[in-house]
């Protein structure tokens, strides 16, 4: 529980009305009887502006520097927020820092059940990360953190609030490359969480980082020093051996069973029992969204969330695995800077590959696919009408979060919407 009359590091004026809390949030939607809010600046608004409906909503306290009821007050909401994640982190003994181009999440997920640890909700911002570390810091067990940036300096001002013991990369590839720059800068800005820290990175990756000790499945190429052995993959299973022991992962990908023996690796370092970390990880179920294999009349494989060019190649090379005629469905990759037209081109020519029939959406779908789209609704008017039983259907685009639906469809991104009418359809 989060006591605000005993428990913060830093000086505030409590009003006498403030109880504890379970939970904090910096989104005033959040608040409730059990979870407190901290009023933040906002880049089009300030959190002030939602103190009354915190409280309307039965937040114990609310972290503000406004004199109202139940007011944790403080001059800077903000500065006491980081100074009191930084306070409950310092008392937890395992914390694992990820980060990468791709894959963080899913990393995240097998990482935090093999270790039977708390693990970061689907955002990953600075705000996030100091709610989360509030709320779990002075846990005996350890915590995963997801460490993802978008411009110069932002690795550096996590590492300073997150402090890792373990830093992880998982990819380094094409994205955000409108603030980053390069591939250069993508591996010099995310190398930041190796440094002071125990760092691990995935079998990609490890070009970039070669004093770095690699994971996942060594080939003759790319020779790996935590290495899963006899790897298969079928399309109900990845399963493979670590240590002795067999690890199976259902529904799961090559990407999946990478992150798995990562999984491993720290349980057998943190001296968990091997077998015990295998048994949590195929449980794992991860977001909705990120490689999610849907089996009915027809499979469709749900990787929706985002899309970069090393997390569409990945994808690709999953649905390659399936048997039966493989669709895949890309919309717009976000963040790419100027080179944008030719990674698109790339992601489509390693779909035309891969799958026997090609959809694309949005600004370059001719790029991405054989059938292009302008829009998504023109998109799905062909697509519902043309998937037929046993066959396999990859959807992978960028969110475009922060757009209106409308824009969406116009952009050919947020293709969750193709999911839910592909779904939907398959069970009529």
């Amino acid at each position: 529980m989060l006591d605000p009359h005993s428990s913060l590091p830093f000086a505030a004026t409590v009003h006498p009305e403030a109880r504890r809390a379970k939970r904090l949030t910096w989104d005033s939607r959040e608040a409730s009887a059990d979870t407190a809010f901290v009023a933040l600046p906002g880049e089009k608004m300030h959190g002030n502006r939602f103190v009354q409906q915190a409280l309307d909503a039965g937040a114990p306290f609310v972290l503000t520097d406004l004199d109202v009821r139940r007011a944790v007050r403080v001059p800077d909401a903000q500065a006491a927020l980081l100074d009191w994640a930084r306070h409950e982190r310092a008392r937890n003994a395992l914390v694992v820092g990820i980060t990468g181009s791709a894959g963080k999440t899913t990393v995240k997920s097998y990482v935090a059940a093999a270790l039977d640890a708390y693990s970061m909700p689907v955002f990953n911002t600075m705000p996030a990360i100091a709610c989360f570390l509030v709320q779990y810091g002075g846990s005996s067990r350890p915590l995963v953190v997801e460490m993802g940036i978008d411009r110069v300096g932002e690795m550096a001002e996590l590492m300073d609030l997150v402090r890792p013991d373990i830093g992880v990369i998982t990819t380094i590839g094409p994205a955000h490359l409108e603030q980053l720059g390069s591939l250069e800068g993508i591996a010099r800005e995310k190398g930041g969480v190796l440094v002071g820290t125990r760092g691990l990175v995935g079998s990609q990756a490890a070009r970039y980082f070669p004093q770095a000790d690699s994971y996942g499945f060594s080939t003759p190429e790319q020779p790996v020093k935590f290495s899963g052995e006899r790897l298969e993959i079928t399309p109900e299973v990845a399963r493979f051996a670590f240590g002795g022991m067999r690890v199976i992962l259902p529904l799961a990908s090559r990407v999946q069973a990478e992150a798995a023996v990562l999984g491993m690796v720290l349980a057998r370092e943190a001296g968990m029992t091997l077998a015990d970390a295998a048994v949590r990880m195929s449980a794992v179920s991860v977001p909705g969204g990120r490689y999610r294999v849907l089996p009915g009349r027809y499979t469709v494989i749900d990787d929706s969330y985002n899309a970069s060019p090393v997390a569409v190649s990945a994808a690709l090379g999953a649905l390659a695995e399936f048997p039966g005629r493989r669709i895949s469905v890309l919309g717009r990759m976000l963040e790419l800077g100027p080179t944008e037209r030719e990674l698109h081109a790339q992601a489509g020519a390693e779909a035309r590959q891969k799958a026997d029939l090609t959809y694309g959406v949005g600004a370059f779908a001719a790029e991405l696919g054989d059938r292009a789209y302008a829009t998504v609704p023109e998109l799905l008017r062909d697509l519902l009408a043309e998937v037929k039983d046993g066959d396999v259907v990859l959807v992978k685009a960028s969110r475009g979060i922060s757009w209106t639906p409308e824009q969406r469809a116009q952009e050919g991104v947020g293709l969750d919407v193709v999911v839910d009418a592909l779904v939907g359809q398959r069970s009529v």
